[in-house]
């Protein structure tokens, strides 16, 4: 059952993080629901604007169509992920999003808060919810590039102006994470101390962190061992999920990871049979290895088992 973004936000909060994970074809949407029904999770799908052209906007939109018929008991909502503004009122007209991603994150403060404002208006219009970002990542996601030099963490003063100005309904902040598998060159962790700041001056708002993604290391490996060259390749520590979660983090984005389990099991697959030129066999195996992968994110936010009370919250609030 698709759902209302913002009423999975007010199941979680405080609680657990709902796992935003980005979809991009047939074998990662089959992964996806069978982990999450595995683990017994409420979810996010993510619907990036590169997925939306890497074939057709409907034809992602059919399979998750044919999805929620499949698993009638599923209970997740659809996201546009790093929308800019023409996406976002796309995907708004639609009808089929829960709620759509505007960022302007590169943009000077006072610019940022105007497109977000636009869209929050055009949004809030047809009752879909708006996640705006605040703070600069750093890292490679799509079309989203910025050096580190130029990262900088989520300003807390400035995030809660931010949300007073804007109307929006979750924010994207800058705490410690960064996009793509080359995340970090030392060690680092999130900040908690900002996070705990912006819960502060917005109680009960939900925060959102992008770039979460942990880059296992076993996966690298595996990967290299199979002809692959992801040298230096370091993500989040995902053990730092859940402590987040508990200050107010109600949405964590995770993409990278499940593109190198595609990877590995491609990559082993084709060394180990030579021979094939179906893309069944591969692709069959992917979808139990990201299952498996999706139900022991899902563990680490704290959603695994969430999904029956969820529900229950859901039908409440939507009057079913």
């Amino acid at each position: 059952m698709i759902v209302p973004t913002r009423v999975l936000f007010e199941h979680a909060y405080g609680k657990y993080a709902i796992g935003a994970y980005n979809i991009n074809n047939l074998e990662q949407a089959m992964g996806l629901f069978r982990g999450n029904m595995d683990s017994k999770a409420p979810f996010i799908i993510q619907i990036s604007k590169g997925a939306r052209s890497y074939t057709d906007k409907r034809m992602l939109e059919a399979i998750i169509r044919a999805a929620d018929e499949i698993w009638p008991d599923a209970l997740f909502a659809v996201h546009l992920d790093h929308g800019d503004e023409n996406t976002c009122y796309d995907c708004i007209e639609s009808g089929f999003y829960s709620s759509v991603m505007i960022d302007g994150s590169s943009l000077p403060f006072e610019d940022n808060i105007a497109v977000t404002k636009r869209v929050v208006d055009a949004a809030h219009a047809k009752n879909i919810s708006v996640e705006a970002e605040l703070g600069q990542l750093g890292g490679v996601e799509e079309h989203v590039k910025v050096d580190e030099k130029d990262a900088r963490l989520t300003d807390p003063a400035e995030a809660e102006e931010f949300v007073k100005r804007t109307g929006c309904d979750s924010l994207a902040c800058a705490i410690g994470t960064s996009h793509g598998a080359f995340k970090f060159s030392g060690t680092q962790g999130l900040h908690f101390e900002v996070i705990e700041e912006i819960a502060k001056r917005l109680p009960r708002f939900p925060l959102v962190m992008h770039g979460s993604s942990s880059v296992p290391q076993d996966e690298v490996a595996r990967i290299n061992a199979a002809g692959g060259d992801l040298k230096g390749a370091k993500g989040v520590n995902a053990e730092e999920y859940l402590p987040a979660a508990k200050r107010g983090v109600c949405k964590i984005n995770i993409d990278t990871d499940g593109r190198l389990v595609w990877c590995r099991v491609h990559r082993e697959e084709f060394k180990n049979n030579p021979s094939n030129f179906d893309l069944r066999p591969p692709g069959k195996v992917f979808m139990t290895e990201y299952a498996k992968f999706i139900a022991s994110r899902n563990e680490l936010l704290g959603s695994a088992g969430q999904l029956d009370s969820a529900r229950e919250h859901a039908k409440k609030a939507l009057g079913k």
